[in-house]
């Protein structure tokens, strides 16, 4: 009792010290940690790692790009994925409430919602498409893979060699009758007003070049592009469906709380690699396999005098990692207090890192093969962006026997990869919320509520990007709203709030508080100096080298959408500042002391460290620089 009172005593007297309640508010928990460790790994290994990690390999030197990959993985991303669930475990709040351990920045927690948010409404898109895609696959005949469809063009052909024969037709085939039964589809096509020149006449291709009937499949029939952003064109009806049925999955994924997503993860984060590993034995037994493996791997080590590849391979990291969202931070919190969440962070690092390696050998043996197929270069295959995924992946499928058994098992991974990543996001949104009132959100009845009304909200926000010119939309949100300068942004204040506001070796102690032994001091100084270099660094590069966003680097958005783009980028980019602003007028005196006191933490009695109530000690929360 005395020893009690004796330090309540020693923490009235530290003022860089403000005690709130005795415990937090009583929120869900892990039923077990394996629970945990599957959601982290479900939620860090998307979409990213299965086609962004080995086209930015090839394109980057091969193997040589694996140095400035790993380089950034060590530097920044493991850090940072270190700091955040070590956060949320430590506070047991989600992204918002958890930054009240630095007060001063807690507008890095309202980044994260708007980011979280943003994200989660057009990563879901994604998914919609590759439903659709299953659905395909499982109705029957692969259409993507034939030329008599109703949105075929007249240019459709697999090979120039096929559509050279297609222009050079027996003497008893009428050509202009051929031709009549091929119209092209000007409302989808932006080839209506290509016109024959004279060579066609005597069988030659001239200046026409064919259209894969995948690459059809995928603008006309699947998405029905229109020719700009500014002609919506109207709801495409299937993929409406296909959105809708996703948020329905989504919403009794999560609605009952991470006690029930938590089980769910056990399928939707372990299956994929049985997939992906059937589809690696198929792929290595391919025709041209080794020649796509070896394009993978070998190293081009001159690239490496190229910033691009540094910046690539930094901006990889950060993207595959899934940090500076909140999620990894409201994962964190749903740990007990003493979880040893510092060796579990290592093992879903690795498995990152080895999942992307993995999709590596996958990919390019399916590439290798395919370029021995078509008899071109692997460079002319590969395709960024969605265009492996919804073009390559589905033309390789046709040319392997038992096509449709490859493609349910492509897209079937391809959904459970991208479901587990998209319900971690809401889960992490909705924690934000919940968090803020938690005698009403905390209850079941509660949570159901708030989760169908988020739903309802994100699939309306995202009809637009399944309108005949969604893809515009979804580019947009794509490459501004979650792009790799604001996640860098974030990632920069993180580090400062906690490796020099709180202070990174005070946090150690916390850690060890928690988990009972001291973590490598490498992280302590990637807090502190590393790693706020490294985002600092790669965000001025990508700032000086920044170009307006092109769709197929061709058509060129209107000023008011790069500026809506841009808007998505601010609106989240600017809490942080806006939210340190806010907190300084908020309180009395000079600026000195008016930093000191924004920067108290709030922190209760089970998080203080006994060293700190020590009046003699140096490691009160580094405030004397202020």
């Amino acid at each position: 009792m005395y020893q009690r009172e004796s330090q309540e005593s020693s923490m009235a007297k530290d003022t860089s010290l403000t005690l709130v309640s005795e415990a937090p508010e009583e929120r869900s928990r892990w039923t077990g940690q394996l629970d945990f460790l599957l959601a982290c790994i479900g939620y860090a290994v998307g979409l990213g790692n299965v086609w962004r990690f080995p086209y930015l390999c090839y394109k980057n030197g091969g193997g040589a790009f694996l140095i400035p990959y790993f380089l950034m993985l060590i530097c920044g991303a493991l850090p940072i994925m270190l700091l955040e669930i070590g956060l949320g475990q430590y506070m047991s709040k989600g992204g918002l409430k958890s930054w009240v351990i630095c007060p001063l920045f807690q507008g890095i927690g309202i980044a994260t919602l708007l980011i979280d948010a943003i994200s989660s409404t057009y990563y879901i898109v994604i998914l919609s498409w590759g439903l659709y895609y299953l659905y395909v696959s499982l109705s029957g005949a692969l259409t993507w893979g034939t030329c008599d469809n109703s949105w075929n063009t007249y240019r459709c052909a697999s090979s120039e060699r096929e559509f050279l024969e297609r222009l050079c037709p027996s003497e008893n085939q009428n050509q202009s009758n051929y031709f009549d039964n091929y119209t092209l589809l000007s409302e989808n096509s932006s080839l209506s007003n290509i016109t024959f020149n004279k060579t066609v006449a005597n069988c030659s291709l001239g200046h026409l070049t064919p259209i894969d009937p995948s690459v059809e499949f995928w603008e006309n029939h699947v998405i029905q592009i229109t020719d700009s952003i500014e002609n919506g064109g109207g709801l495409v009806p299937h993929l409406s469906v296909c959105l809708l049925l996703m948020w329905i999955v989504i919403y009794f994924c999560v609605w009952r709380g991470i006690k029930w997503s938590g089980k769910i993860v056990y399928f939707t984060a372990t299956f994929p690699y049985v997939i992906l590993f059937i589809l690696l034995g198929r792929g290595l037994t391919l025709p041209g396999a080794g020649s796509g493996i070896m394009y993978f791997l070998k190293p081009d080590f001159s690239r490496l005098q190229d910033a691009q590849v540094w910046i690539d391979g930094g901006t990889q990291v950060f993207f595959s990692a899934a940090i500076a969202l909140g999620a990894m931070i409201s994962l964190g919190s749903y740990n007990t207090f003493n979880t040893d969440f510092y060796k579990r962070t290592l093992i879903v690092a690795g498995f990152n890192a080895g999942t992307s390696f993995l999709s590596g050998f996958v990919v390019f043996s399916i590439l290798g093969f395919m370029a021995q197929e078509q008899n071109v270069d692997i460079s002319e295959v590969a395709r960024s962006g969605p265009g492996l995924v919804f073009i390559v992946y589905p033309k390789a499928a046709t040319l392997m026997p038992l096509p449709q058994l490859w493609s349910i098992l492509f897209f079937f991974m391809l959904f459970l990869i991208g479901i587990d990543s998209e319900f971690v996001m809401v889960e992490s949104a909705l924690a934000h919320v919940s968090d803020l009132f938690p005698h009403q959100l905390y209850k079941t009845k509660g949570r159901m509520i708030l989760t169908a009304v988020a739903c309802i909200l994100w699939f309306l926000m995202g009809l637009s990007m399944v309108s005949r010119g969604g893809m515009y939309v979804f580019q947009l949100y794509d490459y501004y709203s979650a792009s790799g300068m604001v996640l860098l942004w974030v990632c920069f204040w993180e580090c400062i709030a906690i490796g020099w506001i709180f202070g990174s070796e005070k946090f150690n102690d916390a850690i060890e508080l928690m988990i009972g032994y001291r973590i490598n001091r490498w992280f302590h100084f990637c807090w502190k100096y590393i790693t706020p270099l490294v985002t600092v660094g790669i965000f001025a590069f990508q700032l000086i080298g920044f170009k307006p966003l092109k769709y197929n680097n061709v058509y060129e958005y209107p000023p008011w959408a790069q500026a809506f783009g841009l808007m998505l980028a601010l609106v989240s980019m600017s809490c942080i500042p806006v939210n340190f602003g806010i907190k300084l007028l908020a309180v009395k005196g000079s600026l000195k002391e008016r930093l000191k006191k924004a920067s108290l933490p709030q922190l209760t009695k089970g998080q203080l460290c006994k060293k700190w109530l020590d009046k003699g000690s140096e490691l009160l929360l580094n405030q004397r620089n202020l």
